[in-house]
Order: structure tokens, then sequence, then C-alpha cells
């Protein structure tokens, strides 16, 4: 086995091939039937949707639109969510269950009947997803798996072998799922929605809403946005103290390589059961194949060296396949409920017209655009059935009450942690490319320097709820091991739920 060199800095394949356009900052006071904060799937969808019904849309984004986890995925469009229908039977009871298949499996079907409508070019394929099982224990939970699928109505089948060179127990195939390039089809989308009426505005982060008959959203600059209706999309709701979303959801980060191979791929759609997590598919760039790996996922902020997780699954590739390059390599995080299922419509009970969709543990692609159609519902006061399971307000002893415990739990273990750790080094001892938590007069501070030999410092303490921070060595930013906050080397905020960037620090030593 020999290693390719990974790329310096990490960058997504979707992001470096697609055409984005780039709209302008919100300026002034403005006002529409329904004000979505978020760009990704989600807030682009229910724009497209809304826009269609003739309701006047404004969408904001804090940063450029689709640059945030819809520009990091893998971008697989399919109902297979690892192994999760066994789970879900256990705690909602097989007609919940039912629901979380069908909504997502409409999702599915929505997407493919779009991009035909639409006449999208984004590389839509229909593959078979597959999960597959390296030990006899996972085996056997796979099996369990099978027989939730049986339960449901879900056409799944067992099969002894798959297309990867990869050895297995058994693997469980759904059929007739899909992939696509997501930046291609949401940039249709959103171009249908502005030629609809909806205005877009990116790097415009929202600080608040002011709730009423007709809420209010205020940006970072004071500019007021009215709505009948305010949505957030944007990943961690900015709104998050209203529900207490922070601490009814953790965030996890995981990894993905863009692999030029010089072999023919197989097809289909793959992600293991075991652990460490690996999943497999292909996208297409140039005339050799590019294979994109992903997993070695994690608590965000709480890996102590995450350019190891790049380096795990470079050594995958080549265990495994021709490796002729690796493209590119990039990170994505998520957040994932305490009960696994995403939160999707009011913000609380007794809130009518501001909505919220969050927590697709990383699968957005289809939990994202089925919770679009939520959303427009409840805007057009529509009954939904797939709201029954996907109510926030939702709220079940087990497994809820332990994984409330033990996320928060954590949350105070880390918080102390950050707080009481020893630091020794100093600014002067940082090297080119290269960040750590220093010592700046007398306090714990962050310090990274650039190629170029320019030093740039923070203050680690994260704005949102006062965990320190730590160095994230794959993607060089800094990292809340809380509530996943990230930020910049600079400090500016990339992730919330904090709002506010860290504090820039000044030092002698430089």
């Amino acid at each position: 086995m020999f290693m390719i060199q990974l790329p310096q800095l990490p960058q997504s394949y979707w992001t470096a091939s697609a055409d984005i356009p780039e709209f302008p900052r919100a300026e002034g006071d403005l006002s529409a039937d329904v004000v979505i904060v978020g760009a990704g799937i989600t807030g682009i969808t229910a724009g497209y949707l809304l826009a269609q019904e003739g309701r006047s849309v404004i969408l904001l984004e804090a940063g450029r639109v689709l640059h945030g986890t819809t520009g990091h995925t893998t971008a697989k469009i399919t109902a297979q969510h690892g192994v999760i229908y066994d789970e879900l039977i256990s705690h909602f009871g097989e007609d919940k269950a039912r629901l979380y298949y069908e909504a997502n499996r409409n999702a599915l079907q929505f997407i493919k009947q779009t991009v035909e409508s639409e006449k999208i070019g984004c590389d839509f394929s229909v593959q078979d997803a597959i999960l597959y099982a390296e030990s006899e224990q996972t085996a056997s939970q796979l099996e369990k798996e099978r027989q939730a699928y049986a339960k449901l109505g879900i056409a799944g089948e067992i099969r002894g072998s798959i297309g990867l060179p990869v050895p297995i127990q058994s693997a469980l195939a759904m059929t007739d799922q899909a992939q696509f390039h997501p930046l291609s089809y949401l940039t249709a989308l959103i171009t249908r929605a502005v030629q609809r009426g909806a205005q877009v505005y990116e790097k415009t982060t929202v600080v608040k809403v002011e709730e009423g008959e007709n809420p209010v959203v205020v940006t970072e600059e004071g500019h007021r946005i009215q709505g009948r209706h305010v949505i957030s999309a944007s990943h961690f709701p900015f709104l998050d103290w209203k529900g207490f979303y922070f601490a009814r959801m953790h965030a996890e980060r995981s990894y993905v390589l863009g692999v030029k191979v010089g072999q023919p791929y197989p097809g289909g759609m793959y992600i293991n059961v075991d652990k460490p997590k690996r999943s497999v598919r292909l996208a297409l760039d140039g005339p050799e194949p590019l294979i994109l790996i992903g997993g070695d996922g994690h608590k965000a902020g709480q890996s102590t060296c995450t350019i190891n997780h790049y380096e795990a699954l470079q050594a995958f590739a080549e265990t495994h396949f021709d490796v002729k390059e690796i493209a590119y390599r990039w990170s994505t995080q998520d957040l994932v409920t305490l009960d696994k299922v995403p939160y999707v419509g009011r913000v609380t009970q007794e809130t009518d017209n501001v909505l919220v969709a969050t927590g697709y543990r990383k699968w957005g692609m289809t939990n994202g655009t089925a919770a679009a159609h939520m959303l427009k519902n409840l805007v057009l006061g529509i009954d939904d059935p797939y709201l029954a399971i996907y109510d926030p307000s939702r709220f079940h002893a087990d497994p809820d009450i332990r994984t409330f415990v033990t996320n928060n739990l954590d949350v105070a273990k880390n918080l102390i942690a950050g707080k009481t750790e020893m630091v020794y080094r100093s600014p002067s001892d940082i090297g080119a490319n290269e960040g750590s938590v220093v010592r700046v007069n007398g306090k714990r501070a962050g310090a990274y320097r650039d190629p170029d030999g320019a030093l740039h410092l923070v203050d680690t303490t994260c704005t949102h709820m006062g965990c320190e921070t730590v160095w994230n060595e794959g993607d060089r930013t800094w990292d809340c091991p809380c509530h996943g906050s990230r930020f910049s080397y600079t400090g500016e905020v990339i992730e919330g739920p904090a709002k506010k960037p860290l504090k820039r620090l000044e030092s002698e030593a430089q």
C-alpha cells in the first residue's frame, strides 16, 4: 500500500463543480408572506413550493447560498437511513415508523419528478441503496432490519455479495433509490423560485425573531423583515432558546474524500452497519470515476486529531480501490435529535406562525425535502399526516430522557474540561500552517499561523454558552464540543448555534 497526498485544504466537490449565483445582502426593512431563514435544501425547496402557490417569499442566508451543510453532503436520495426502521418501530410503533418511510419515499419521488418536469441537469440516476454487514453480530442486526422492512411493507432484499471489493457477511438492498448533484438541482430550484417572485439575500445573519401576529426577524445589522410566517431552516435553529433545541440535539461531524480510481465502479450506494462507518457512492468528474468515500464520524469538537479521520478514509480507499488521486476532501456536520427523527413543525405548541426544521441526522436530501412539504402545508393550513412523527413538541420516555441526560452531562463535562485545561504553549511556538491553544497575557487563547507567517489570535470561548472551543487541524477551524458551533481561524461564525464571532486578540509575541 502507498499513501497519496491529501489535498492541503478542504474543498467540497459539489461547491467546486457548481455554478451558484450570488445574491445581495438584505438592506432596509422588508416584508413578505413567508420569511425563510436558511438557504439549504429545506429552505430552497420550501421557497420554491410556496412561490408556486403564489405566496411572496423572502429567503435569507447567513453565509453564501448552498455553501453550508447542503454543499457538503454525499447526496444520496434514499429512504434507507442506516439501520433505523427496527428502532423506529420499537420507539414509535409500526404506524409512525411507516409514516417516516412514506415521507422519505415521497420526497425521493418529488425530486425525481421535479428533475424531469423542470428539465434539470443534475446527474440524477437511479441506484440501489445497500447496507452491508462485515461481522456476524451486525449481520444479525441487519436481519432484524429486514424483518422491520417486511412489517412496514418496504421492498428490501438480502444479498450475499455486493459490487464493492469489500468482504461482507450479508447485505440489505433497498432498490430504486437515487443520487444526484445537489447544488445543480437546488440552483435550478432557487432560480425558478426567483422567477416566480421570491427574493433571496445572502450574507444576512438573523439574530432574533419578534413574535406576534406578523412576526419580525431582526438581522445582525438591525434590518427588520416581517412575514405572516417565519421558517427557521438554518441547520441549527437561529432561535434555539425557544424550545431549548440546543439541549435536545447534538452535532456530529463526518468526513468525505473524493477519490479518482483506475477501475470501473459497479453501481449502487453503500453504507456499512459496522463501526467505523464507511459510505461509498459514485460521482461524475471527468473521464476517471470519482468515488465519494465518507464516514469516520464523531461528536463535533470531540476528536483529538481531526486529520486522522481523513487518513483513515484514505487507508480504506487504498485497501479496496486502485487509487489514482484524492481530488477533494471535506467534512460536514449534522444534528441528531433525541430519538433520531428530525424536528419539523411549529417551534413550540403555542406558536402557530414560527416554524422550524432541523435534526436530519445526515439524511437531509429526503428528510429536508419532506420537511419543505410539511412546512408548506402548515403555511397553507393543509393537514399533513407526517407531522405526527416529526412534530418538535413530541417526547418519548425512551429514549428521550436517557439521551437528554447523556447529551447534557457531556456538555457539562466539556464545559468544565475546557475551563480547567492547562495550557503551556505561547504564540511564538506556533509554526506556519499550524494551530493550537496558547496562553496570551496569562489567559487561554487560540492561535493559527497561516502559510505566509501571519498570526491569527482569538479568544477560544464560544459565544453561544461559554464552552471552550478546540482546534480542528483537518479543517483549520475552532470547534465547540458542547453544541457544535464552528468558527474560522479568524473567528467568524461558520456554523451555529453561535451568532457572534470569537473575539480577536493581539499579542506582543508574534
